[in-house]
């Protein structure tokens, strides 16, 4: 049951002793959650998905088929991540240097959607309902309700909360309101609001 509040797991997966998982979660085929890991309520963790220890996700975050959310990583509510997205948490990983001390944090902002196998390279922070378009690879912050695309990422755009895209210039100052939901954005130095 989801609104029910019952966690559903499905036989194959492995949840390790330890590990939190929400009320109202649904966990799904050959997933595997590590002790560490802490998930909020009302998740949807898909097949194939890997939670390791040192991993934070918040309430209502959609993880597609087959993400490894590896440590370091810290996703906010209403998080959407799309299918084969890739975390990494090492900026220049070897396999005979050990580095597991140089893990570098990443951050996902509320509302964010991650595109199906974007990239986010670690240390960066994905500001609030930004969009990360299919494919992409992130090296840099992105800003709120930002609309990034391309390898590497670049900015192109605006998106509302609603995940429509807003007419507005990618910079100076302007005002729009969201095609479906009416509600008003702001453009100024750089950064969008909602203004309404």
């Amino acid at each position: 049951m989801r609104n029910g509040l019952a966690i559903s797991i499905h036989p194959s997966a492995i949840v390790d002793a330890g590990a939190q998982i929400g009320d109202g979660c649904l966990v799904w085929h050959f997933v595997h959650i590590s002790a560490g890991a802490r998930i909020g309520r009302a998740c949807s963790i898909g097949q194939g998905v890997f939670v390791g220890n040192d991993v934070r996700i918040g309430d209502r975050v959609k993880i597609q088929n087959h993400v490894s959310v590896y440590d370091a990583v810290t996703i906010e509510d209403d998080v959407f991540c799309g299918p084969s997205m890739v975390f990494t948490n090492v900026y220049n990983p070897r396999a005979t240097v050990p580095r597991r001390t140089e893990y570098r944090p990443t951050l996902v902002r509320q509302g964010a959607t991650l595109g199906a196998n974007c990239t986010i390279v670690c240390g960066v922070t994905i500001g609030r309902h930004a969009f990360v378009a299919a494919g992409a690879v992130v090296r840099h912050d992105v800003p709120d309700f930002a609309l990034v695309a391309g390898v590497p990422a670049r900015h192109i755009g605006w998106m509302s909360r609603h995940g429509e895209r807003l007419d507005l210039p990618p910079e100076g100052e302007a005002e729009t309101v969201c095609p479906h939901t009416g509600e008003r954005y702001r453009l100024r130095s750089g950064r969008v609001e909602l203004v309404t």
